[in-house]
């Protein structure tokens, strides 16, 4: 964000695969690539960021498997985003909304039903797809400053630009802050959400680091970015999706009200230490020991004679089951909802993923719950799997079994 080089890394999580590189059967003997995953925080300006990027080319063109219609708790989500949004902004059927990493459309398609205009904007070939089959225009690029200038000759000025867990997966955020200039009416607004890094680092959310997520974001380095390049972060709100996330608003300079939310998450970023070096080593040396602890659960389990498997297959999954070595010497299978995903195979553990009707069929001992920033819906999606003696394993941020 600052282009300075003044950096030291934190945290080193090896050499993994892709985390959605999810493989068919014939796919696994072939070799595969692995990349560095580490982290690293600028002393200049306060951004963590990967120390390796993988290319949009490898990560997202090749039979994407990600759908953020998958839990009801995504999908209530996005109806909440885009609600809000109309009402705050007033926006009408002469308003254009263009959400960036779109995906299969569930953001725009509450947009759409508020009465707005909509465009979606998404890499995945694969996915847009769906979201075309799902009525949501969608345009199958990467999002710049050319492809800005193209939309808005054909389709006008956006009211409202939204990145949804989509921001932090950009290496160019300066070309994405021109495209922003190029698309934004003058009162219109940006609205930015991710995942919290002041969250991460208090909960030891260390499996939501994977290549997809090359910054870690926190306010304190978006404030000073946005105003250098002409804009001017005016809201904050926190929210409690994929295990603590926060929605940021952007518009040009006095054309919103800054809100005291701005100050008070600046305030509680430097009461945590977020950007400290001695509050990041700590993070590093939990991040060792939640591993020590999660691999003494399961190794015990198995010794006692108790089968194992994994419940849900999320990127922040594959983080946690590369760096902890788990594979199929400790888990059985991985069950999924998604159709993406069932049939293929982990990335570099190379478990199986079946329907997630094999848990009542097989009735392992104990699952381990990747998708623990889901665990109420999933279990109570599965609570006949409790009814039959099944019990849950929750890894983060410390690995337990949950109560029946």
């Amino acid at each position: 964000m600052c282009r300075s080089e003044n950096m030291y890394r934190f945290l080193d999580l090896g050499f993994m695969p892709p985390a959605d590189e999810f493989l068919r059967k014939e796919q696994l003997r072939y070799p595969r690539a692995y990349y560095p995953l580490d982290v690293w925080m600028c002393r200049a300006c306060g951004l963590s960021q990967l120390g390796y990027v993988v290319s949009p080319e490898i990560l997202y063109r090749h039979d994407y498997p990600y759908e953020a219609s998958t839990t009801r708790t995504g999908r209530e989500h996005f109806a909440e985003f885009a609600a809000q949004t109309v009402s705050r902004f007033g926006l009408s059927g002469r308003d254009l909304v263009i959400d960036v990493g779109s995906n299969v459309g569930v953001l725009l398609g509450n947009f759409k039903a508020g009465g707005t205009r909509i465009l979606g904007i998404d890499p995945a070939a694969n996915i847009v797809r769906i979201a075309e089959k799902n009525g949501i225009p969608t345009l199958n690029e990467l999002f710049s400053a050319d492809l800005a200038a193209k939309i808005r000759g054909e389709h006008g000025r956006a009211s409202v630009v939204t990145a949804s867990n989509c921001f932090a997966h950009v290496n160019d955020l300066v070309d994405f802050v021109k495209a922003l200039d190029v698309l934004l009416t003058p009162e219109g607004v940006f609205i930015m959400e991710a995942p919290h890094f002041q969250t991460l680092i208090e909960n030891l959310e260390y499996d939501t680091i994977y290549h997809e997520h090359l910054s870690y974001l926190s306010l304190k380095p978006m404030i000073p970015f946005f105003k250098k390049h002409g804009l001017e972060v005016f809201d904050v709100e926190k929210q409690n999706i994929h295990g603590g996330s926060f929605r940021v608003f952007v518009g040009r300079p006095g054309k919103h009200k800054v809100e005291a939310r701005v100050a008070q998450t600046l305030k509680g970023e430097a009461r945590s230490g977020l950007h400290s070096e001695k509050v990041l080593r700590k993070f590093a040396a939990d991040v060792e020991k939640n591993r020590a602890e999660l691999l003494w659960l399961l190794r015990d389990l198995k010794h006692k004679g108790k089968s194992i498997v994994a419940v849900s297959a999320p990127a922040k999954g594959m983080t946690l089951l590369n760096y902890c070595k788990i594979g199929s010497e400790t888990l059985d299978f991985v069950t999924e909802k998604s159709a993406l995903k069932i049939g293929r195979f982990t990335p570099g553990s190379h478990i199986p993923i079946l329907p997630d009707s094999e848990l009542l069929k097989r009735k392992p001992d104990y699952a381990l719950l990747l998708a623990w920033n889901f665990a109420p819906e999933i279990m109570a999606n599965l609570k006949e799997y409790v009814k039959k003696g099944g019990r849950f394993i929750i890894p983060i941020p410390t690995p337990r079994i949950a109560k029946p």
